[in-house]
């Protein structure tokens, strides 16, 4: 193989499914799988390790993987809040349905539970995940990010001080 068609494979553009196929392996890590999900017919295994090979589609999985890392911990922050601040409606709904439905259940925003069971006296038991831990993270990353609330207070005084005020003011 010659350096020129390995500039070449790098520069091409992805077909559609090839650019599925990435996406599908940036998430699961299983070449077979991303191939089949992305569409291709045959040998799967075969077709994802061949795409593997290509420098375009390998240059795609690295551009897709690092747009997951920077949305992580996004999503984290997001699922935090989520946790901290949601609402349990929906959960007591539940404890005092009789038989719901899997539509009805589908419906219901469960985010807020760890656990679900149902004890041997046939009551329905409910675990919810820990608000104060899920604040305390919050506050954490706040004040990593120079985002929490002496952050908010250092913006304020600077703020008072730009605009005239005195140590003391």
């Amino acid at each position: 193989m010659s350096f020129q068609w390995e500039v070449t494979q790098i520069n091409r553009k992805l077909k559609p499914r090839e650019r599925l196929f990435c996406g599908y392996f940036a998430a699961t890590g299983d070449a077979a799988l991303s191939a089949k999900q992305a569409g291709y017919k045959g040998d799967c295994r075969l077709k994802g390790d061949r795409l593997l090979c290509d420098g375009a589609v390998l240059e795609e999985i690295e551009r897709q993987l690092g747009l997951r890392r920077k949305m992580l911990s996004r999503t984290a922050v997001i699922g935090y809040q989520r946790l901290a601040f949601g609402s349990v409606a929906d959960a007591l709904r539940l404890l005092f349905m009789e038989a719901p439905s899997s539509g009805e259940l589908r419906e219901m925003d469960l985010f807020m539970i760890s656990d679900i069971r149902r004890t041997k006296d046939g009551m329905l038991e409910i675990k919810f995940f820990d608000r104060l831990k899920a604040l305390d993270k919050l506050g954490c990353d706040a004040r990593e990010d120079g985002d929490g609330v002496s952050g908010l207070m250092d913006a304020i005084g600077r703020g008072a001080l730009a605009a005239g005020g005195g140590e003391n003011d």
